[in-house]
Formats: C-alpha cells, sequence, structure tokens
C-alpha cells in the first residue's frame, strides 16, 4: 500500500537529518581528531555510509532520496510526481538544518569550537579546502550531482538486480566526495549546504546560492538524460511491469 505523503515527508527529514548528522558530523569531530582521524576518506566513506544505513531503514516507506536535488531529478526522469515535490524538499531542508543544529550543539562542548573554522559549510574562492574559484566549483557540482544521480537512476531501474541499489548509490557518494571535498567540501545536496550554513552565516550563507543551483542543474541532465534508455527499453519490453514511483524500491 501507498504510504501517505505526511509519512513519507517524515521518513525524509529524518533520513536527511542522518545524513548531515553523520556526513557533516565525520568532518566536525572526527576528520582530524588527534593522532586518529579519518580525514578525507573517512569523511567520504561516513557521507557514502548515511545513504546507504538509511536506504535500508527508509527506502521502503519514502525512497529515502535526502536530497532535493535527488527528489527533482527523479522527477525530470518521471520517477517521482512533482506535485510531491514541495513536501519532500522541505522536509530535507528540515531535517538537514536539524541535523546541524544537533551537531552544533554537540561540537560546541568542545573547548575552543569556532564556527569561523567553517563547521563543514561548502564554498568557492577562498572558502574551498584547496582554493578553487567560482567556476571550477560550479563544473565539479553540476558534474558531479549528474552522475550520482545517473548512478541512482541506473541501480533503481527495473533491469537493475534488485536489492542492492543502495551499495551502488552509498558507494556512489563515497567516491562524489572522495573527488569533491577538495574543491567545493562537496555538496551535490542543498539541504547538507543548508544547515551548516545557516548557522555559519556570512559568507556560507552568501555562497550557498551555488550549492542550490548547481546541484539542481547537474539533477535536471542526469534525469531528462536517463528519459533516453527509458525510451528505448520501452521499445524493447512492451509488457515490463511499472516504473516503480520513488528512488529507491
Amino acid at each position: 500500500m501507498q504510504v501517505s505523503l505526511s509519512k513519507r515527508s517524515i521518513a525524509e527529514f529524518i533520513g536527511t537529518f542522518w545524513l548531515v548528522f553523520g556526513g557533516c558530523g565525520s568532518a566536525v569531530l572526527a576528520a582530524a581528531f588527534p593522532n586518529v582521524g579519518i580525514g578525507l576518506l573517512g569523511v567520504s566513506l561516513a557521507f557514502g555510509l548515511t545513504v546507504l544505513t538509511m536506504a535500508y531503514a527508509i527506502g521502503h516507506i519514502s525512497g529515502c532520496h535526502l536530497n532535493p536535488a535527488v527528489s527533482i531529478g527523479l522527477a525530470a526522469a518521471r520517477r517521482f510526481p512533482a506535485g510531491e515535490l514541495p513536501a519532500y524538499v522541505f522536509a530535507q531542508v528540515l531535517g538537514g538544518v536539524a541535523g546541524a543544529g544537533v551537531l552544533y550543539a554537540i561540537a560546541s562542548g568542545r573547548i575552543g569550537f569556532d564556527l569561523a573554522d567553517g563547521f563543514a559549510s561548502n564554498g568557492y574562492g577562498p572558502h574551498s579546502p584547496g582554493g578553487y574559484e567560482l567556476g571550477a566549483c560550479l563544473i565539479a557540482e553540476v558534474v558531479l550531482t549528474s552522475m550520482f544521480l545517473i548512478i541512482i537512476l541506473g541501480a533503481t531501474d527495473r533491469r537493475a538486480p534488485q536489492g542492492f541499489a543502495p551499495i551502488a548509490i552509498g558507494f556512489g557518494l563515497t567516491l562524489v566526495n572522495l573527488v569533491g571535498i577538495p574543491v567545493t567540501n562537496m555538496s551535490v545536496n542543498p539541504a547538507r549546504s543548508t544547515g551548516p550554513a545557516l548557522l555559519v552565516g556570512g559568507w556560507a550563507l552568501e555562497q550557498l546560492w551555488l550549492f542550490w543551483v548547481a546541484p539542481i542543474a547537474g539533477a535536471l541532465l542526469a534525469g531528462f538524460a536517463y528519459r533516453l534508455f527509458e525510451h528505448e527499453s520501452h521499445r524493447e519490453i512492451h509488457h515490463a511491469p511499472a516504473e516503480p514511483q520513488l528512488g529507491w524500491r
């Protein structure tokens, strides 16, 4: 039976909370922890694990998008009803803000903590971890979001092996972060970017526009592009079952 939109939105709130708290939390609390810091590889893996674990936890409830760009990309690919986008996006952003808020409550309990250190916010120019300028950051966010959506759409295609999509997508996000953290601290997710930016304020809010525009553009490119494969499959498989409505089933 179809789960109600309100319950699916609550699931998206919980899942996005976990993504921001777990992913950004690994960067803020553990990346440079004395002597045993997890570093770039650990933070990248943490983001992938948040998606993988939530996919199995709530994928059967909401589809486990956890990301406004993913929801928009799935809608562009006709895998998700566009009319439900506002509820999903609102829940995801609220979950991201809540995740960042709880993380702040924990991180600020350490002597010497300072939001000016960045709090895992995304940025370009002087606020890019590697000093990358706006153009490079824009390209990185668009391309990496687009490829992430291709992974999601392919792994959840009815022709793909069943039950393995969360693994492919979780490792896909890990790879995206391995490539992108040095460039922008890696977003590919407007909700993930909004939570920390609201707390940091200043430059983080001024640059937040990029981490809405670029991921959504990349997701739309992937969504429309993947429909080419869907159209081909419809000619080949005339009696195939209907495509699932949500991204992870």
